[in-house]
C-alpha cells in the first residue's frame, strides 16, 4: 500500500513539474504593425496591461515595439498575444518569446524548423514564425522556404513554428 501512495505522489510531482514547464514565458517582444499615433500604442498597451498574466509593458513607439514582462509561473500561450493585439485592432508583424530552453525542448506545441542547437537550461528567444506572428510578406517567403514542413501551413493554433533568435 505505502509503494503505490508513493509512486502516485511521485507521478503527480513530476505531472505538475512538467506542467508548470509548458509555456513558462518570461518576456514577450511584440512589434505590432498598423500603428499610427500614440493613441493606437495606448489601445495595445490596454489589452497587454488587462492580462492577468502581465507584470508590466514598456513601449517603444519609435519601433512600435512592446516588451511584456510576465509573472513567474505564468502558463499563458503565445494565441494570448496574437488576440490581445487583434482585439485592440492591429497586428503583430514580430513576437519573440524569453524561455527557458527546457520548455522549447519539453513543450510539444513548439516545433522548431532552424537547426541550431539549443543547449538545456539556458535563457533562450524564440521567434514564432507562424501565420499571424509575422507580416503577411515574411509569412509568403516562409511559406516557400518550409514547404516541406507538413505542419507549416496547416495554421494550427496549437502547433508555434519557432527560430531560435539568441
Amino acid at each position: 500500500m505505502k509503494n503505490i501512495i508513493l509512486k502516485t505522489a511521485m507521478i503527480i510531482t513530476i505531472i505538475m513539474m512538467s506542467n508548470n514547464l509548458n509555456a513558462q514565458i518570461a518576456k514577450a517582444e511584440i512589434r505590432a504593425t498598423g500603428l499610427t499615433c500614440s493613441m493606437c500604442s495606448n489601445a495595445i498597451n490596454k489589452q497587454l496591461k488587462n492580462l492577468p498574466e502581465v507584470q508590466e509593458v514598456d513601449t517603444d513607439l519609435n519601433t512600435n515595439t512592446f516588451i511584456v514582462t510576465l509573472k513567474e509561473g505564468n502558463t499563458i500561450n503565445p494565441n494570448v498575444f496574437k488576440e490581445s493585439v487583434e482585439k485592440a485592432g492591429f497586428f503583430i508583424g514580430s513576437l519573440i518569446l524569453t524561455t527557458n530552453s527546457e520548455n522549447v525542448l519539453n513543450d510539444k506545441s513548439f516545433v522548431l524548423i532552424e537547426d541550431k542547437k539549443i543547449s538545456t537550461n539556458e535563457e533562450v528567444q524564440i521567434q514564432i514564425l507562424d501565420k499571424g506572428y509575422v507580416t503577411d510578406k515574411e509569412f509568403k517567403k516562409l511559406a516557400k522556404k518550409y514547404k516541406n514542413i507538413e505542419t507549416y501551413l496547416s495554421n494550427a493554433k496549437d502547433v508555434f513554428h519557432i527560430k531560435v533568435v539568441n
